[in-house]
């Protein structure tokens, strides 16, 4: 069995703030980033680049 690489990477669900559907998933490294990020990402509901947030 491999093992498991030790990294300060955590899972994270991006939310559009418009239409509050959850369309990415991506990883942010903890250390340097401790709050939740906002980044700009095309939604596809919405059809349009919206501010999407962080959520757990």
């Amino acid at each position: 069995m491999a093992k498991k690489a030790k990294t300060k990477r955590e899972k994270i669900i991006l939310e559009c703030t418009e239409c509050k559907n959850r369309n990415y998933n991506s990883t942010k490294n903890k250390a340097n980033d401790p709050e939740r990020i906002e980044i700009k990402k095309y939604c596809p509901t919405c059809r349009k680049t919206t501010a999407h947030k962080e959520t757990k």
